[in-house]
């Protein structure tokens, strides 16, 4: 009786205890309901939060966001990324001691190949300057596709595939090795290891994409033996898109994403602040160079360093170059308004993304440089941001770098200035922890340039078409300069390079 008494005073029915029963059932619902609210509230207001950038974008004071629950950011961005046994890659940077006999390799594989954080300077900023080598793309691309928004599990919703193989490491350590076979077997076995899996079957490679942090010519070996590997030389690599330092502009399936420079922001303010701050310099020397000298006195290198010494309006390092800091280097390029950036050890040069981050505008004189090259990360128009005198004129002596440089108007010079620090973001690599940026980095323009080349041969592919890049081959570095809504290739100011 005790025990239905009990009962009977939590079930529904008549009497004054009714009500006070369902008192409580009421405030709790009420709690949560309160609870959700708030909760909404507080994701809405983080979610229109951001830097000063973004606000300054927004249309109104106030507005309320959008509501599209379920709504997935990442359709057509997803990418699924291999987790490749450690042999090709892991492996190889433990090993990084055997890259050279001379330089220790291994502290520059620091801070995800950012190398070691360099100390406060009068040219770098104080925070997130580093000491970053030209070979290491292949470590800080992987580390930002570990952290990047929209990798998938799912091979079969993936826009693209990543294949984090460390090649130019494998290059690093097999390259001075006689016997090919030797120098070719685990890029050999990197092509192997694709073909047997179901991702790579199901485009046959198409969709897939690698990092190689070296240039072209280290993974194009003939078999007649020479220079470097072949493993862009298997058809397995050859179906894939490859980035390097350096691209062949008639290879094809090769595109060349920028050298990495000391500076890696972790905020949209480090961004803006250190553009403003190469708006501001003074700039003492019309123009500058950062290299030293090359063998041989009818070099174009040879002319610019003979030409500069005479000149009281050229800065230059000569032969203390090999000893300079990178905090000296950026120095010598913030003093000028020119910098010239002849080929290096090969066409291009890690000083032309350091002479961008500069602000400094470009003097090239072989259209390989950056012209064909750099085709996702700089702008088609190559007079908007640099300046090209042909180096057959200047290895000749038939020309003076001052006087075609002294040549442009101020105000033209000042309109190209301010077009090489608006494409500062777009060349350096940020901090991979970073959150919240509104600009793209280099990373993210090629990504994006990635994903789109994909889009177009999976649309193929649906069509039940056999897929056939239009800029694979010779002339590939043709379609890649095309003006938007050109189709059709013909005769270039660049054909006699």
């Amino acid at each position: 009786m005790e025990r239905d008494a009990a009962f009977g005073k939590h079930s529904v029915g008549g009497g004054s205890g009714v009500g006070s029963s369902l008192r409580p059932p009421r405030i709790f619902c009420l709690t949560v309901l309160s609870i959700v609210f708030w909760a909404l509230i507080f994701y809405f207001i983080s979610s229109m939060q951001g830097n000063t950038a973004s606000l300054l974008l927004k249309t109104a004071a106030f507005s309320l966001p959008s509501f599209r629950f379920g709504r997935d950011r990442c359709v057509g961005r997803y990418i699924y990324m291999y987790d490749l046994p450690p042999r090709f890659n892991a492996d190889l940077a433990s090993r990084c001691r055997g890259f050279s006999v001379t330089d220790d390799i291994c502290k520059l594989m620091a801070n995800d190949g950012f190398g070691g954080q360099l100390p406060p300077g009068e040219s770098l900023p104080e925070k997130g300057a580093y000491d970053t080598d030209q070979y290491m793309l292949e470590l800080i691309y992987h580390a930002r596709m570990r952290r990047y928004e929209c990798l998938t599990a799912d091979p079969s919703t993936a826009a693209a595939v990543y294949v984090p193989f460390y090649a130019g490491f494998d290059v690093s350590l097999n390259l001075w090795k006689s016997n090919l076979s030797d120098r070719d077997a685990l890029s050999r076995d990197m092509a192997d290891w694709l073909v047997r899996r179901p991702e790579w079957r199901a485009m046959w490679g198409h969709d897939h994409f690698l990092v190689a942090g070296r240039a072209t010519w280290d993974f194009i070996r003939g078999e007649d033996g020479g220079w470097g590997n072949a493993l862009m030389t298997y058809p397995a690599i050859r179906n894939t898109t490859v980035l390097t330092i350096e691209a062949s502009p008639w290879q094809g399936n090769d595109f060349a994403v920028p050298f990495a420079s000391h500076f890696h922001p972790s905020s949209n303010t480090d961004v803006v602040r250190w553009q403003d701050r190469m708006r501001r310099l003074e700039r003492r020397s019309l123009w500058g160079f950062a290299g030293g000298p090359r063998p041989g006195n009818t070099t174009v290198r040879a002319q610019i360093i003979e030409q500069c010494g005479k000149s009281s309006s050229c800065a230059m390092f000569g032969a203390k170059m090999y000893h300079s800091s990178p905090d000296q280097i950026m120095g010598l390029l913030e003093s000028a308004e020119f910098c010239v950036e002849p080929c290096g050890d090969s066409f291009t040069r890690k000083s032309t993304f350091d002479a961008i981050l500069a602000g400094c505008i470009l003097v090239f004189f072989h259209p390989i440089s950056a012209y064909t090259q750099y085709t996702w990360h700089l702008p088609r128009d190559y007079r908007s941001y640099s300046v090209f005198i042909p180096w057959d004129d200047v290895a000749k002596r038939n020309v003076s770098i001052e006087e075609e440089l002294r040549k442009i108007p101020p105000t033209k010079v000042a309109q190209m200035r301010e077009e090489v620090i608006r494409l500062i973001p777009r060349v350096m690599y940020r901090d991979p922890m970073a959150k919240g940026m509104v600009f793209k980095d280099a990373f993210d323009v090629a990504v994006d340039a990635v994903i789109h080349r994909m889009a177009k041969r999976r649309r193929v592919a649906a069509e039940g078409r056999e897929y056939k890049d239009s800029v694979d081959g010779y002339l590939s570095w043709k379609y890649d300069l095309l003006e938007p809504g050109q189709k059709d290739i013909g005769p270039h100011e660049f054909d006699p390079y």
